[in-house]
């Protein structure tokens, strides 16, 4: 019986190493610790701020009619309450932003507030320095980064960090080719359907400690521990305590 316990334990202990080193493998969940948009009903309407210039209004628009399509959740285009030079929140929706923000190193910011595993407030930068370039300055490029970038706000981490695999046909799939990877697929819209199966109790929408709500998050150096960098990459967490948590996904650009 000993030594039965002991070959559970190691087979369990092998099972969990392999969820950490290959965490969104080809069809896995690929949700970022059941962070999801409190609501009461499904589908919902979430708000996405328009703070872009003409350039990305397509772009934009794109992103939102591809998101809308999940049968949990409708994005619709609303006036942006943010200045696209520090693009700050505002509580229950996501302001999308671009600006030639400079040599920053990144080509796409995602931030998400949250309170406890319910988000409250998203951004989203596109930096204009890189995608100026003739490398980024592309319809296929904008649409992954625009379309990653508003995945994560919603719930939705990576299918695949790995840019050397076949593309995956999303934008939830890093690739040094965007070409087929501009829309979300149908593994998207079904995670979405996992994270949103159940319901709350109540909305997102509510009071916030003022520091943590209305916290300037646009330098590198307030985006607080990085958790995860493979130099495409990377997941920066800021800790305001009590369970309150502020969340940086970034795209390094090459």
């Amino acid at each position: 019986m000993r030594k039965k316990s002991s070959l559970r334990f190691v087979v369990i202990f092998i099972l969990i190493a392999m969820l950490a080193v290959f965490p969104f493998s080809v069809g896995a969940s690929h949700s970022w610790g059941n962070y999801h948009w409190a609501r009461t009903a499904n589908p919902f309407t979430l708000k996405v701020g328009d703070n872009v210039s003409s350039v990305w209004d397509g772009h934009l628009d794109t992103t939102i009619s591809d998101w809308s399509q999940s049968q949990v959740l409708n994005l619709t285009k609303v006036t942006g309450g943010a200045k696209p030079r520090n693009c700050r929140p505002t509580s229950g929706r996501v302001e999308v932003c671009n600006a030639t923000y400079g040599s920053t190193g990144w080509l796409g910011v995602a931030q998400i507030w949250a309170s406890g595993s319910h988000i409250t407030q998203g951004i989203v930068k596109n930096n204009d320095t890189y995608f100026n370039t003739a490398t980024y300055n592309t319809s296929a490029w904008r649409n992954l980064v625009m379309c990653q970038e508003v995945g994560h706000t919603l719930g939705l981490a990576h299918q695949d960090e790995d840019f050397n695999n076949p593309n995956l046909g999303t934008c939830m799939d890093y690739t040094s080719n965007p070409g087929t990877n501009q829309h979300p697929n149908q593994h998207d819209y079904a995670q979405l359907e996992q994270i949103y199966a159940h319901l709350d109790s109540t909305t997102t929408v509510g009071a916030a400690p003022p520091g943590f709500a209305n916290a300037d998050m646009h330098a590198v150096e307030n985006w607080g521990e990085k958790v995860s960098d493979n130099g495409k990459s990377a997941l920066f967490v800021r800790d305001f305590g009590k369970g309150y948590q502020v969340f940086t996904f970034v795209i390094w650009a090459e």
